[in-house]
């Protein structure tokens, strides 16, 4: 599978860009999500890829094929680019049954693609499925119903899925009736024999004629497939079908309609429709939305389990990031139409490159406190937080050691590169000023008084004032805790509970493992642990490093 590029992708309608001057490396075989709020840009980035829309400016490549490049004039056509796009709603269409349905695609390919031979690979699979006559009698013999009547359909499926074969194959095989044979495998090897002979026939014609078959059973000259524009056979489609239910597991729904089948099902047959025709790339546009909760886990692991089997290049789109976390090898975090993060989900929970990142990542939510301070002689960062409590912040190891005043030069050089750039770009015939405007994330600080923050004049913000955020789980309830904390809300959930602890004015979620009972106003004692607690400059809502913190 391909890999996937964006250099430089940029949509806009008027002043309002979508899309914001975005570069992408999707890596062949990689499980990409596109994650953000409504309204981000991270559809739009999809159908971009899809060829769906097209971009204002920029250039996008699938494996060594430039699809798009604004530069050069290249708009190579959706249904040119060899991809899969499963859409929201599913779209099957209700008057076909789930074979007309995924087969509906194929019957439409006319393209250039190589001979095959459908009567050797029959021939073959014959062969290969008489090759253990006893099995064929276990296979069908276990499509008896409790009357010991044979259900013929279910013997189809179970020959097709036990032996990978086209439904024209496995009815060829059932009218044997090797399983009715007292000595089944002398039986299939007898009628082995009758298929061998009548591969080996085919084989002989094409090599009088200086020809061959290949193991795909596509007939070669001088070791070349021979290519011809045709459309695929029966027999051909058939089997792409028959391998795509197999995957999703949808075999014995064959002929039943849309409206037969539950979310789940219709979900999976939208899924062996995209995968039949055997895309480059498959694109998903939120599927899982319409799914209950329950089923929406099961179909993540069947997503999951699908990625691996069909060594496809997955780019999935969704705003619910616990989908992002489980299901991502990267996840591509989006807002206002700007990249804020691409890394491997671990990355982006315990690493978000700035406080949107931090805020829109985990449930429950980081924890925000403002806090004001300097930079000790050893590396630490002497704080106020929470209206009066003295703390430290201690870097971690992996930025030891770190130096405040060059971290904010290189913050302000790169501030000044991208206003030069901007006003270069502006310069530019033709170009717009963004309307959107991009802005510092204004991160929530949560306090039992909540105040109206559109009444209150904007913070006069300076070197001084920093953010630190707190992961839930980070905040333990120990008896020789260093701050005082009162119960303010709980709710357990049997293996866990989340809390409100209330220390002064202000609120902390916490997340505490185990089934213990905590009642509200229940005083407790508590402390800040780990070295994943985050140190971000509250002018640029950078993250600035990570570390621990010592009240």
């Amino acid at each position: 599978m391909p890999e996937i590029k964006l250099e430089n992708i940029t949509k806009r309608w008027g002043k309002f860009f979508g899309v914001d001057n975005v570069s992408l490396d999707i890596p062949n075989n990689s499980f990409i999500t596109l994650l953000g709020p409504s309204g981000c840009g991270k559809t739009t980035i999809l159908r971009m890829i899809a060829g769906l829309e097209t971009p204002t400016e920029g250039r996008i490549t699938i494996g060594d094929k430039v699809v798009f490049d604004s530069n050069a004039g290249i708009n190579v056509p959706a249904n040119k680019r060899k991809v899969g796009f499963l859409f929201q709603n599913y779209a099957l269409w209700p008057n076909m049954t789930v074979y007309e349905n995924i087969s509906f695609g194929l019957k439409n390919i006319n393209e250039e693609m190589p001979i095959v031979d459908v009567e050797a690979k029959r021939a073959a699979d014959m062969v290969r499925a008489l090759s253990n006559g006893a099995k064929v009698k276990e296979v069908i013999e276990e499509c008896r119903d409790k009357n010991g009547k044979l259900d013929e359909k279910k013997a189809y499926v179970k020959l097709i899925d036990n032996f990978t074969l086209s439904i024209y194959t496995a009815k060829d095989l059932f009218n044997l009736k090797v399983h009715e044979a007292s000595d089944p495998n002398a039986f299939a090897k007898g009628k082995a024999a009758t298929y061998a002979e009548k591969l080996e026939s085919i084989k002989t014609k094409y090599r009088s004629e200086g020809k061959d078959l290949n193991d795909a059973f596509e007939v070669t000259k001088d070791g070349a497939p021979i290519i011809e524009k045709r459309k695929l056979t029966k027999e051909e489609i058939d089997s792409q079908v028959r391998a795509c239910s197999r995957i999703v597991k949808i075999g014995m729904f064959m002929d039943r309609y849309p409206a037969e089948l539950s979310g789940g099902q219709q979900q999976r047959v939208a899924i062996a429709r995209t995968l039949a025709p055997k895309p480059q790339v498959l694109f998903m546009d939120e599927p899982l939305s319409n799914l209950d909760a329950k089923l929406r886990l099961e179909m993540r692991y069947e997503l999951q389990r699908l990625h691996v089997e069909t060594g496809s290049t997955f780019v999935y789109v969704t705003h619910d990031q616990m989908e992002a976390m489980t299901l991502a090898t990267r996840i591509c975090l989006v807002n206002n139409g700007v990249l804020q993060q691409y890394a491997a989900p671990l990355e982006v929970y315990n690493r978000p490159a700035n406080l949107f990142v931090a805020d829109f990542v985990g449930n429950p939510s980081m924890n925000f406190v403002d806090a004001k301070g300097k930079q000790n002689e050893d590396g630490s960062v002497s704080l106020e937080i929470l209206d009066g409590i003295k703390a430290r912040f201690v870097p971690g190891k992996e930025s030891t050691p770190f130096n405040m005043a060059e971290w904010k030069k290189n913050r302000d050089k790169e501030a000044l590169e991208k206003a030069e750039e901007e006003k270069k770009r502006l310069s530019r015939k033709g170009a717009v000023e963004k309307s959107n405007k991009d802005e510092v994330f204004k991160y929530h600080v949560q306090k039992v008084e909540e105040e109206d923050d559109s009444l209150m004049d904007a913070p006069v913000i300076t070197e001084d004032d920093y953010v630190i955020g707190i992961r839930p789980e980070a905040i333990d309830i120990e008896p020789d805790g260093h701050t005082e904390a009162t119960i303010y809300g709980a709710m357990p959930t049997g293996m866990e509970s989340t809390l409100k602890l209330r220390v002064g004015e202000y609120l902390l979620t916490s997340v505490v493992f185990g089934n213990s009972i905590y009642s509200i106003d229940q005083k407790e004692k508590i402390n800040i642990n780990g070295e994943d607690i985050l140190l971000f400059d509250r002018k640029s809502g950078k993250l600035i490093t990570a570390g621990r913190l010592e009240i």
